[in-house]
């Protein structure tokens, strides 16, 4: 590189670094950078800290098109998510300004495949039930009485997995991992088609994946498990509908993204029985709370319902996963050779 050559300052701001180790980067000669490390970032924060920005990284912040506008980021190139999903981001802004977004496709498969089969087993097995009236001392008290407990609305005991049909909506990666689960476990399992029959047909020219309709799926599986992006075409994917159209015995996993089961919808069939039970490990809104989340309200204790606060993802295989795909993010872009490209 000659004297005159000129150089490249990064400055890369890290939102969320409890999400994400701090990777050590090895930049193209003649670019240089600088890091500012946040632990977590509120919103009322984001404006201020993105502003010198070239390159953010984070998991799960609303970035949206007044975020993104060259007054409050004036400098930003890149946007390198360490996480999957990139719904928090308004893409059509960033490809109007030229914003790289790149997102870490996979790193979690493991931990979030892993967790929907926990939240299954939860629910089907009222496992936190049994837990706390054990822990409460009625074992004792009600005389060995407490299988009544775990019996569905007509007397039934629950299913075992070789019963099970396991309904697998979203044939992604994190889909076929928990497909791949189930049937080890002993469950018939059957690969949902979108719900557009239409949309579907499309899919036979990419893979030779037998899929069963959506509306089939709905109606024969014991329990559905959710693993499919929030977009327009699956926002609300499951309401009333569906949920009428269900077994008696299906239990409801989302590891996805709220949004994608109608909450209030699912809330009605719990207390209905019209389904067996249902666990989630995300949330219309998040954080979720007693004031945003009716599946958090005092109604929901005597409920077969399991909820998690969007921790599917956390394992140490992530974490280092994430680490690594976000250095490939920001190293490949500074090289001209960005991946795992959304934008």
């Amino acid at each position: 590189m000659s004297a005159n050559s000129p150089s490249t300052h990064h400055h890369i701001v890290f939102l969320q670094a409890d999400y994400c180790p701090i990777p050590e980067f090895r930049f193209p000669p003649g670019h240089t950078f600088t890091t500012t490390v946040y632990q977590q970032t509120s919103l009322s924060e984001l404006h201020s800290r993105i502003h010198d920005a070239s390159v953010v990284v984070f998991s799960y912040i609303p970035f949206d098109s007044h975020t993104l506008s060259p007054e409050v980021t004036p400098h930003l190139k890149l946007i390198a998510v360490a996480a999957v999903g990139t719904d928090c981001i308004d893409l059509e802004a960033c490809r109007k300004r030229g914003i790289i977004v790149s997102r870490s496709i996979g790193a979690n498969v493991d931990s979030v495949s892993e967790h929907a089969i926990g939240l299954y087993f939860a629910s089907r097995r009222r496992l936190l039930d049994m837990h706390l009236l054990t822990r409460a001392g009625e074992w004792a008290h009600r005389k060995g009485a407490l299988m009544f407990q775990v019996l569905d609305k007509d007397g039934q005991p629950p299913l075992s997995c070789q019963d099970e049909v396991a309904g697998i909506i979203g044939n992604g990666i994190v889909g076929q991992r928990i497909a791949q689960l189930a049937r080890n476990l002993g469950m018939k399992v059957l690969i949902s088609a979108r719900k557009d029959p239409a949309a579907s047909a499309s899919l036979s020219t990419v893979d030779s994946i037998e899929r069963t309709p959506f509306d089939a799926v709905i109606r024969q599986s014991t329990v559905i498990f959710v693993a499919v992006p929030l977009s327009n075409s699956t926002r609300n994917l499951i309401s009333i509908p569906e949920l009428e159209n269900m077994s008696p015995h299906t239990v409801i996993v989302n590891v996805s993204r709220g949004g994608i089961v109608d909450e209030e919808a699912l809330l009605e069939a719990l207390r209905e029985g019209t389904i067996a039970g249902a666990a989630t490990d995300v949330f219309r809104e998040e954080p979720a709370g007693l004031h945003n989340s009716p599946l958090l309200s005092e109604e929901t204790k005597n409920l077969n319902l399991i909820v998690t606060p969007h921790l599917a993802w956390l394992s140490k295989k992530t974490l280092a996963n994430y680490s690594q795909m976000v250095k490939q993010a920001i190293e490949g872009w500074s090289a001209g050779q960005p991946c795992n490209v959304v934008t």
